[in-house]
């Protein structure tokens, strides 16, 4: 795993709007003997707290700063005006921009739509978060121009959204520190990306089998070492041998010869 120091854990990070329920479910169904820990985030935090390596991987908010992070964009969201339900843009089934040119559009800092500038007449003051937007647009203050899971995330009774058809819109990707690809990522990328139970069990096998030959390879050349050591050692006993065989049959030629010798002698007497 990476630095989050429990080798059973798999943190997943992720921002607002997002929500990684199914891919929780699968990960629980087919990783069980790995738990799962969601670790949400502020939008503008979250690379930060991957390159930190404070989660394994996370959900963001695209475009995000790159920087020693692999990214694989997942989805893009619709973008939508969140207004009062008694709001003239309410008639309607979707806006354009020019359609809020005399609207306040609240701008708050946690933004995450890339303008190159907002539409419509901007507030006296940027609210703090889009939480407080919504309050906001509540109370009468202005609309709020935001990705549709985040109009969601912030539902209220008495608000109402409409897709804006030309406003800039934000992704969702996922992303971890590109020097720390562990199996749990792959198998994590594997799930978001529709793979099989089947086929994510066979990479992992794949990726175990690379490995084991490696380890048999080690094991192979330790036991030949030990091996040829022990050949060795067999030769030698075998030629000690072969010569005690061979001293011991000199020696019995030579006696052989030498009784002949004496024999002879009673023979000439």
């Amino acid at each position: 795993m990476t630095g989050t120091g429990d080798p059973q854990t798999f943190r997943l990070l992720y921002v607002p709007g997002v929500t990684p329920g199914k891919w929780v479910r699968i990960w629980n169904e087919r990783m069980p003997e790995v738990r799962l820990v969601l670790e949400p985030s502020p939008p503008a935090l979250a690379a930060d707290a991957l390159r930190e390596l404070r989660a394994d991987a996370g959900l963001l908010r695209l475009p995000a700063q790159r920087a020693e992070l692999s990214v694989i964009p997942l989805y893009t969201e619709t973008t939508v005006v969140v207004v009062p339900k008694d709001h003239l843009v309410a008639a309607a089934d979707e806006v354009t921009c020019a359609d809020l040119a005399d609207d306040i559009v609240l701008h708050p800092q946690d933004d995450t739509l890339p303008w190159e500038a907002p539409p419509g007449r901007p507030a006296f003051q940027r609210p703090e978060t889009t939480e407080d937007a919504v309050e906001l647009v509540a109370a009468g203050i202005g609309v709020l121009v935001v990705p549709q899971s985040l109009a969601r995330l912030h539902h209220r009774r008495d608000l109402t959204y409409r897709p804006v058809t030309d406003a800039p819109q934000s992704g969702v990707g996922l992303a971890w520190r590109e020097d720390t690809t562990t199996d749990d990522v792959d198998d994590f990328i594997g799930i978001v990306r529709g793979r099989t139970a089947n086929s994510t069990r066979g990479q992992r096998q794949q990726r175990t089998e690379v490995a084991q030959p490696e380890r048999r390879r080690g094991s192979r050349a330790a036991a030949d070492g030990s091996g040829t050591k022990g050949r060795g050692q067999g030769a030698a006993g075998r030629r000690g041998g072969a010569g005690s065989r061979s001293g011991g049959r000199s020696g019995g030629a030579r006696r052989g010869g030498q009784g002949g010798g004496r024999g002879g002698g009673r023979g000439r007497r």
